[in-house]
C-alpha cells in the first residue's frame, strides 16, 4: 500500500492559525476583548467543504485531520462508492467517496489522482473521506442550526444535521455517525442504510477467517464420524440464495428497499441476472447496474402517457360504484401523466360521479410543471380526445372538467396524510422506494383512508397483502391489473 503523502496540518492547527489571524486583525488593544467576546457566541464549529458545487459541513468534532491522497487500494466485492483501503501512518482505513454515495456524477478518475480528504472518526472506527474542495473552519452559534428540509439539497433528508447560513453562504450540515451507520434504528433492518462494517476491510477479513476456521472444524467431524452404510444419506437440502449485496446496493444507489412488497420479484430477477451477467458478475458496481437489475420492475407506461391497451386494462378492473363522488388519493404523481390518465379513466368508468383526486409528490419541479401540462398531437388523437380541448394556439390541454378535477399538491406522504375517505389509491412504484418503517405505515394509511368497497393500485410487481403480516389485504387479479382490497 501507498504511504501516506502530503498531509494537510490537523484542524485543531488550523483553528489556532485562524485565531490568530482574528487577533491580528483586531490589533493589539481590543484583542483581549474581541477573543473573549468570540467565546461567548460561538459555540460549535464546522469544517466545511464542497460538493458538486454546493457548500457542506461536518462537526469538527469528528474530524481528526484533513489530508491529500491517492493510490488507494481496491477491495474486490466492495461497494461501488469505497474507492479501496489506505495505509495512514500503519492504520489500514477505508476510504469512501461522498460524491458517489449521494449519487453525484464524477469524471472518471485516475488510479493514481490525488483526492481531497477530511479523516473523520465514527466511534471507534476511521474514515478517509473524499470531497471535492476543503474551505475552512467555521465558528457558529449551535442555536442557528435550523431543521432540515428535503428542498435544502439533493440527498437524502436522514443524512442531513441541519442547515445553517454563516456570511451569506448557506451550508448544508451533515450527519456524519447516520451516513456510517452508527444511528441505525434498532426496527430497521441492517440494510437499510449502509452501515460502517459493509466498507471496514477489518471484518471483511475477520469474517473471511471465520468462515475458513468453520470449514475445517466441519471437513474435520465429517472425517472423524463413523460411517453409517446402513442408513441412506438425505438428499442435501437447497441452500437459500444469498443476495444481500443487491440489496444494499439497490437501497444505497436506487433507494429502492427489499421487503415483502417485492421480494417476490426481487429473488426472480435475481435469478435472470445471474444468468445474464455469469454468477462471477452480479455484484451492482454502479448507478447504471442498479438500473439494469430494476429493468422490468416498474408498472407499464411508467412516467409517461398511458396506452390505449393499459388504460383499457385499468378501466376493467374498477369496481362497480354509484357514489355522487369519487375520491382518489394518487402518490407520486410525479409529472402528471399518469394523475391526467387516470382522471380520464375514471371519467370514463363513473360519467355521472364528480371526480376529486389528491396528486402527491416531492419533486417540487415536477408538481409545479404538472399544473400546466400540455398534451402532444399525437396523444391528442389518441384514445384522450374526449376529454381535451384545443387553444387558440393550436396547441391541446385537458377540459376543465378533468383539471378542475386534480389538486396537485407538494406533500411528503410519510408524514402526516390529513385526507377525506377515499374510494381509490393509485400508489404504483411508490412504496418500494421508501423506507421499510414507511411502507408499512403507509399501507396502513391506505387501510384507514379507503372506504369500505376501497381498492388500492400498486405497482405491477409489488404485492400489498405481503406487507402486512396481519392480513387485512386481499389481492384480486383483474385482467392484467391487480386490486387491493380490505379484507
Amino acid at each position: 500500500m501507498a504511504e501516506n503523502t502530503n498531509t494537510k496540518p490537523s484542524i485543531n492547527a488550523v483553528l489556532k492559525e485562524s485565531l490568530g489571524s482574528l487577533q491580528s486583525l483586531a490589533g493589539p488593544d481590543a484583542a483581549g476583548d474581541k477573543i473573549d467576546n468570540l467565546a461567548t457566541i460561538i459555540d460549535y464549529k464546522m469544517v466545511t467543504f464542497s460538493l458538486a458545487g454546493k457548500d457542506y459541513a461536518i462537526d469538527i468534532m469528528k474530524v481528526k485531520e484533513i489530508a491529500k491522497a491517492g493510490r488507494f487500494t481496491y477491495v474486490p466485492n466492495a461497494l461501488p462508492f469505497v474507492l479501496g483501503v489506505y495505509n495512514l501512518r500503519g492504520e489500514i482505513i477505508p476510504i469512501v467517496d461522498l460524491r458517489l454515495f449521494f449519487n453525484i456524477e464524477v469524471p472518471e478518475r485516475q488510479y493514481d489522482a490525488i483526492e481531497n480528504m477530511l479523516i473523520v472518526s465514527v466511534g471507534e472506527q476511521i474514515f478517509g473521506v473524499v470531497v471535492d474542495d476543503i474551505d475552512k473552519v467555521v465558528g457558529i452559534q449551535k442555536s442557528t442550526i435550523n431543521p432540515p428540509h428535503p428542498l435544502f439539497g439533493d440527498i437524502n433528508i436522514k443524512y442531513i444535521q441541519g442547515v445553517v447560513e454563516v456570511n451569506n453562504r448557506l451550508y448544508i450540515l451533515l450527519d456524519i455517525e447516520r451516513i456510517f451507520g452508527s444511528k441505525q434504528e434498532s426496527a430497521e433492518p441492517a440494510n437499510a442504510d449502509v452501515p460502517a462494517k459493509e466498507v471496514s476491510s477489518k471484518i471483511a477479513i475477520q469474517t473471511a477467517q471465520k468462515s475458513a476456521a468453520q470449514k475445517v472444524a466441519e471437513t474435520k467431524a465429517a472425517v472423524a464420524a463413523p460411517a453409517k452404510a446402513a442408513e441412506p444419506k438425505p438428499e442435501p437440502k437447497k441452500e437459500k440464495v444469498d443476495y444481500s449485496f443487491i440489496i444494499t446496493g439497490l437501497s444505497s444507489m436506487r433507494k429502492f428497499n427489499v421487503t415483502g412488497l417485492n421480494e417476490k420479484w426481487v429473488e426472480s430477477r435475481y435469478s435472470d441476472w445471474e444468468s445474464e451477467r455469469g454468477s462471477d458478475k452480479t455484484q451492482l458496481q454502479t448507478p447504471d447496474d442498479a438500473d439494469a437489475f430494476l429493468k422490468g420492475f416498474y408498472s407499464p407506461c411508467s412516467g409517461t402517457w398511458w396506452k390505449k391497451d393499459y388504460a383499457d386494462a385499468v378501466c376493467k378492473a374498477l369496481p362497480d360504484n354509484s357514489a355522487k363522488q369519487i375520491v382518489v388519493w394518487n402518490l407520486g404523481c410525479g409529472k402528471g401523466f399518469e394523475t391526467y390518465s387516470f382522471a380520464c379513466i375514471l371519467k370514463k368508468r363513473y360519467p355521472d360521479a364528480k371526480i376529486k383526486i389528491y396528486a402527491h409528490e416531492i419533486d417540487l419541479l415536477s408538481i409545479s410543471n404538472a399544473t400546466i401540462l400540455a398534451v402532444p398531437a399525437d396523444i391528442a388523437t389518441d384514445w384522450y380526445s374526449p376529454y381535451l380541448s384545443k387553444k387558440a394556439s393550436g396547441e391541446y390541454t385537458f377540459s376543465p372538467e378533468i383539471k378542475d378535477s386534480i389538486m396537485f399538491e407538494y406533500h411528503d406522504c410519510s408524514n402526516t396524510n390529513a385526507l377525506p375517505p377515499v374510494d381509490i389509491v393509485l400508489a404504483r412504484d411508490v412504496l418500494s422506494f421508501l423506507a421499510p418503517d414507511v411502507q408499512k405505515k403507509l399501507a396502513d394509511d391506505f387501510g384507514e383512508k379507503l372506504k369500505g368497497n376501497g381498492i388500492a393500485i400498486v405497482g405491477q410487481n409489488e404485492v400489498l397483502s405481503n406487507l402486512d403480516s396481519s392480513g387485512k389485504w386481499s389481492g384480486q387479479a383483474v385482467g392484467s391489473v391487480t386490486v387491493f382490497n380490505k379484507k
